[in-house]
């Protein structure tokens, strides 16, 4: 079942309904928009398939920002892509064609048995099959407008992409994360996402009020799936990201910082938790979020370290 022939994709990334990619058909030609890991690959060559297309029907493979989870298995998948050409953001395109310092960046992230367990051996894009897109450049797909913004705040090698067809972002991280095991009577649950290492909570305020102005009937997040109601969503953003900055300068020269920042955080989690209703013991949500509770403890640990930029 897609809506405007978007399809939405379990990358089967940790656990089910946590990473999603897309793929967006018009007039039999497909693009992918994101795409998981090595391990993700099959998932998506098997929603191709059932969307009827073959893997030279595909012109384009989209990805928002390198981080692994979005674009880890880009240079596998490319392999299975004959046609399809890799667009990227400026910032980005080096780290896809070139990926060693992605994974050294991630590996002392997340050490060096997870970054293979999780990943795989990250393959380097062929730079012929790369494209550039700036700020404001659309690129078409069978006659079906894609506008690319760039949109700085959770990193700055990250754009989202506009589709002028169904009135949609696709958003990667820039607009947060709203797992779908944490919606209740008040609607979707949505946190901000500070994820090591480029968290800007300025710029991630200014790319979420640009992206609002185009009055956007939907957002499809990576982390997990289609969201409306974006106008109470981005506020709730925006309390947040100020919520967050107000923990880590809380924190700040403290000899547990990390302790106290995970706790901070999780205190405003389940606060807004509460406040919507969701519809679960609170030990279940600091379990389903426990991941991002440590990583953006991590990130806002590494903005008060870089002098609160």
């Amino acid at each position: 079942m897609s809506l405007h022939g978007i399809h939405t994709i379990d990358t089967a990334f940790h656990r089910d309904h946590f990473d999603a990619a897309y793929l967006v058909v018009e007039e039999g030609r497909g693009a992918f928009i994101d795409c998981g890991t090595n391990h993700s690959v099959p998932h998506l060559l098997a929603a191709l398939q059932q969307a009827g297309l073959a893997p030279e029907d595909v012109d384009f493979l989209i990805v928002t920002h390198v981080h692994l989870d979005h674009a880890g298995g880009a240079g596998l998948l490319l392999q299975h892509l004959p046609n399809a050409t890799l667009v990227a953001h400026p910032r980005a395109a080096p780290h896809l064609i070139y990926p060693a310092k992605l994974v050294e960046g991630a590996t002392a992230v997340y050490g060096e048995e997870e970054i293979q367990r999780s990943y795989g051996t990250v393959q380097p894009v062929p730079k012929a099959r790369v494209r550039i897109v700036e700020d404001g450049e659309t690129l078409m797909l069978s006659g079906r407008t894609l506008q690319f913004i760039d949109t700085p705040g959770h990193a700055r090698h990250h754009h989202c992409i506009w589709d002028a067809r169904s009135r949609c972002w696709f958003t990667g991280d820039t607009f947060g994360l709203s797992y779908r095991e944490l919606d209740g009577p008040q609607g979707a649950f949505i946190l901000p996402t500070t994820t090591p290492v480029q968290f800007e909570p300025v710029a991630l305020k200014s790319s979420i009020a640009r992206m609002v102005a185009y009055e956007p009937d939907g957002m499809y997040l990576t982390h997990y799936g289609r969201v409306g109601d974006v106008p109470r969503l981005a506020q709730a953003l925006y309390e947040q990201i100020d919520a967050m900055v107000a923990i880590a300068e809380a924190c700040d020269g403290r000899a547990d910082r990390h302790r106290c920042l995970t706790a901070g955080l999780s205190a405003l989690y389940l606060e807004r938790a509460h406040a919507l209703q969701v519809p679960l013991a609170d030990e279940d949500v600091l379990r389903i979020l426990a991941m991002d509770i440590e990583l953006n403890a991590q990130g806002l640990a590494v903005w008060l370290d870089r002098g609160r930029p």
